[in-house]
């Protein structure tokens, strides 16, 4: 099979510099703000995504405000929350759903996680300024084959050979280790917008808090 990716999704708004202000204010990676006569675009990437999302002028013909259900996936519900609320954002409680999915209104909705703590049960919602929709869905077990990685095999190879350099300073002056918990920790920052040298830090920092071994 040929590999399609979803690379990025247009949200709809009305107010372009409020929009940045908002999604950079919780901490999205800004890609790209580009403007060309009554047009203009951005793209932004939440931490983690390997998808992200463009808004501006001239984008679309869609209302703003009118996407009602973009879904976001996070390994704890309630951390996110809070780190939500610590940038301001309104975010919901908790709920699950107790008779079928509703991701446009709150029919359906019962509050509190899933009480049998399922992953892909437990969600949380908020809107922007403009009023898109966003639902955190909490996944902390996937299905088997579900979110490993949405690098080609080439892609990999680099980042994999790229990490192995970074590595070879720090093997040389840390204490005994196994390789794999820094090469996760590198990969993760990696994909998370970090840069190199960044990545290098948090898989430093990590080796410092992880249990003997790893």
């Amino acid at each position: 099979m040929i590999d399609m990716k979803l690379e990025v999704v247009v949200v709809p708004v009305s107010d372009v510099d409020r929009a940045k202000r908002f999604y950079l204010g919780m901490g999205w990676r800004l890609d790209a703000d580009f403007a060309s006569g009554e047009w203009r675009i951005l793209q932004v990437t939440p931490a983690g995504s390997a998808c992200s999302f463009f808004f501006g002028k001239g984008l679309t013909k869609a209302a703003p405000g009118s996407a009602p259900g973009l879904m976001m996936i996070v390994d704890d519900v309630e951390a996110t929350r809070a780190e939500l609320a610590s940038y301001g954002v309104e975010v919901s409680e908790a709920f699950h759903f107790e008779s079928g999915l509703n991701f446009v209104g709150t029919q359906g909705r019962a509050p509190g996680p899933d009480p049998q703590g399922r992953s892909y049960f437990t969600f949380a919602s908020f809107k922007d300024p403009d009023g898109n929709g966003w639902l955190l869905q909490e996944i902390k077990e996937r299905l088997p084959g579900r979110g490993v990685s949405s690098m080609d095999v080439a892609t990999m190879t680099e980042l994999l050979q790229e990490t192995e350099q970074h590595h070879g300073p720090y093997e040389a002056t840390a204490p005994k280790h196994h390789w794999s918990g820094w090469y996760a920790a590198y990969i993760v920052a990696r994909q998370r917008g970090k840069t190199p040298d960044e990545a290098a830090k948090d898989a430093a920092r990590h080796m410092e808090v992880a249990p003997p071994g790893h």
